[in-house]
């Protein structure tokens, strides 16, 4: 796109408060490593007309780290909803407005008023799930919506389960399985919870990342997994389930924002806009295998992802978004955690 439509476009409003024309030029994003879809930023950059540069991070706190020493280049990042609200309190982001951008009336309803970013004022969605378990039921009949799958497991799948090295997911759906509040700071609880993962431990025959591998090479019988990776699992093995636990199970977001430094901040706020298009939230939606947060992007899905029971929470489903917890629960969930690591 020339810079004199770009130009016409920006006067429209596609970037709200935008106080001059953006420039053809760069932007600068860091994601999560394979997650950013290749085709969607092609799109984008024959758009407008803008070179765009993708670096990966493996986990919020790497990313955090590198936003927080200063300088990093980038323009856009995409922290998990925890996250954002201590870097907005840090004062890491610019404040643009995505409410007001033209493409925002295509975002869900509940996605909008959430407790990280009430009324979306920094952030974008971009793309959204659950951890449940994933179930081979060629080796088990029985209920697979429940955590005792993980915590309690059945005699079937003992030596073959997989838990997720995640601390944050495991003590979470562990709050869930004894029916506790989550991030409960009493003695009790926390004692219950030790025990627990200490006693399933022993059932488990693992503690990976990779369970699409091992899943579909069934070396794993059931995992706790994220939705979209049971969903690309599936479509190697056709025995697999992914099960909603019925004690409660977590969601969770990862959300596109601009950086308070960034240079390219014009062209950042196109990007925010853009990714609202159905069929451009689609595009991510595709190679990532989540689900987004925009309405009428699933009529451009892959036929196998349209209604996918992965990404189809049941009718009544809680989304849980769990906040990060306070400060003296998470050190305690670290000793917790580092017991079970040993």
């Amino acid at each position: 796109m020339g810079k004199l439509l770009k130009a016409a476009l920006i006067g429209l409003g596609v970037t709200a408060g935008a106080s001059s024309a953006a420039a053809d030029g760069q932007l600068h994003i860091y994601n999560f490593g394979n997650y950013t879809s290749p085709e969607m930023v092609s799109k984008f950059e024959k758009t407008y007309n803008v070179k765009v540069s993708v670096d990966s991070y493996d986990s919020n706190d790497q990313m955090l780290a590198k936003v927080k020493a200063g300088g990093s280049g980038y323009d856009i990042v995409v922290p998990s909803s925890y996250i954002v609200p201590a870097m907005i309190q840090d004062g890491l982001l610019a404040k643009v407005e995505p409410n007001q951008m033209p493409n925002f009336k295509n975002m869900r309803p509940e996605f909008v008023n959430v407790y990280w970013d009430e009324g979306r004022h920094y952030s974008v969605p971009w793309l959204w799930g659950t951890t449940g378990v994933t179930v081979n039921t060629d080796a088990y009949k029985g209920d697979v919506d429940t955590w005792g799958i993980v915590f309690d497991t059945p005699a079937e799948l003992k030596g073959k389960v997989n838990a997720l090295p995640e601390m944050t997911d495991v003590i979470t759906a562990a709050s869930f399985y004894l029916d506790q509040k989550t991030c409960s700071a009493d003695k009790a609880d926390l004692k219950k919870i030790n025990d627990l993962l200490m006693k399933a431990k022993k059932d488990w025959r693992a503690m990976e990342y990779s369970t699409i591998e091992n899943l579909t090479a069934k070396n794993f019988l059931a995992s706790m997994d994220y939705n979209g990776s049971a969903l690309k699992a599936k479509r190697q093995l056709a025995a697999l389930k992914y099960g909603y636990p019925k004690e409660g199970m977590a969601s969770w977001m990862d959300n596109m924002v601009i950086l308070k430094d960034s240079k390219n901040i014009e062209n950042a706020k196109l990007f925010l806009n853009f990714i609202m298009d159905p069929e451009n939230a689609a595009l991510m939606s595709a190679f990532s295998g989540y689900d987004n947060a925009i309405q009428g992007s699933q009529k451009f899905f892959p036929k196998d992802m349209v209604n996918a029971p992965e990404l189809t929470p049941p009718q009544g489903f809680n989304y849980n978004f769990v906040p990060a917890c306070p400060q003296k629960v998470a050190e305690i969930y670290a000793k917790i955690w580092n017991n079970l690591m040993k």
